[in-house]
């Protein structure tokens, strides 16, 4: 039985980008549910256009690959204290072989993500505000299906690493999770094939998946005060997985 943790974030203000579903919808959902102003992005015009997505948030419709909405979902939340860089496109998506693709996949995966936290610095200094980036085992791991992806992953964590020593005298802490095999809509079509899914629970040593909202309590962890004297590091969530 999970422990049910509480967080409490009242007065504090969230941006969870793509936290409509999946991973980010857990985050998203538990920072409201306890007390946070959150504000998150999505690609569809509303809320309202996707299945099951967090309530009692703020949503702004924005493209991460164009930058100039970038700078407009910047402009519109304002203010914040942490920032939670969730949004990206998967691996194995698109053709990763092509340089267009792979160009297209760094846009979502890395770029936004950093021209987020740079747009962010100064409002995170202000409140001694931290950024959690929401990285994969492909941080670690290249795959050989998705050069792309495991590119812009690596890099997420070496960001990570350097915003975090550049800007701890800020009063800024940047840290990292990497998520194992986690049911999400995105992994849903890996996990109706067994041979699948028998593969990938072998190597696992709990046997099971992982939920996104055990992904998104490592998120919470990190950028509550509980970890204030933690910074550039990467919490592996993947049921032993790595240090199998």
């Amino acid at each position: 039985m999970m422990t049910d943790i509480r967080w409490h974030w009242a007065g504090r203000r969230i941006l969870v980008t793509g936290g409509t579903q999946g991973i980010g919808g857990a985050i998203a959902r538990g920072f409201a549910e306890n007390g946070g102003t959150v504000h998150i992005c999505g690609t569809r015009p509303s809320l309202a256009d996707y299945d099951d997505p967090p309530a009692d948030v703020i949503y702004h419709q924005c493209d991460l690959a164009v930058p100039a909405e970038r700078a407009a979902l910047v402009a519109a939340v304002g203010e914040i204290d942490i920032l939670v860089n969730n949004a990206g496109m998967p691996g194995g998506v698109l053709p990763e072989y092509e340089l267009d693709a792979f160009i297209r996949l760094h846009e979502i995966n890395l770029f936004a993500v950093t021209d987020l936290c740079l747009r962010f610095h100064d409002s995170l200094a202000r409140n001694e505000g931290a950024i959690v980036n929401v990285g994969s085992l492909a941080s670690f791991h290249g795959l050989d299906f998705a050069p792309a992806y495991s590119a812009a992953k690596h890099a997420l964590l070496g960001l990570t690493r350097a915003l975090a020593g550049k800007w701890a005298a800020d009063g800024i802490r940047v840290n990292m999770i990497a998520p194992g095999f986690t049911a999400t809509r995105q992994t849903e079509p890996y996990a109706r094939d067994p041979e699948i899914v028998e593969s990938v629970l072998a190597r696992i040593p709990m046997r099971r998946m992982g939920r996104p909202e055990e992904q998104a309590n490592a998120v919470f962890f990190l950028a509550s005060s509980a970890a204030s004297y933690i910074t550039g590091q990467t919490m592996i969530v993947d049921g032993g997985r790595t240090g199998a």
